[in-house]
């Protein structure tokens, strides 16, 4: 099985909606009326699941996810048409050759918009 990471949200539906679109994927199963969602994995294997809960976010995620990209313009674009926002609007990270925005789905989840550097794909080994 491959990788997942569990996305705690009050209302699934819009995050499914927003992530499928956002990464080019669709829902892979879903269980006890739609309290557990699993998307299928997306281009570096990682799978989500969302999860319904009665609690709201508060605070900061102590973790989150990067969705590799080809181009952090139009995906910034589409992150943005899809209810998400910008964390700190305008600002574009870089280290190294690698770029990425920080970003909020809908629910304020954060995650990064990430481009990999010049040369390397998804499925070149990064450095230990």
């Amino acid at each position: 099985m491959p990788p997942y990471m569990i996305l705690d949200t009050q209302d699934p539906a819009p995050l499914v909606d927003f992530y499928c679109k956002l990464q080019g994927i669709e829902v892979l199963l879903s269980h006890d009326d739609g309290r557990y969602t699993v998307l299928t994995p997306n281009r570096e294997g990682l799978m989500l699941v969302l999860q319904r809960v009665p609690e709201a976010k508060e605070g900061k995620n102590r973790a989150h996810f990067d969705v590799v990209v080809d181009d952090l313009d139009a995906s910034t674009d589409q992150v943005l048409a899809l209810g998400g926002t910008w964390i700190e609007d305008g600002t574009t990270h870089q280290l190294e050759g690698f770029s990425w925005r920080c970003m909020r789905d809908p629910e304020g989840n954060e995650f990064c918009l990430y481009l990999m550097a010049a040369g390397m794909n998804n499925d070149a080994p990064l450095p230990h």
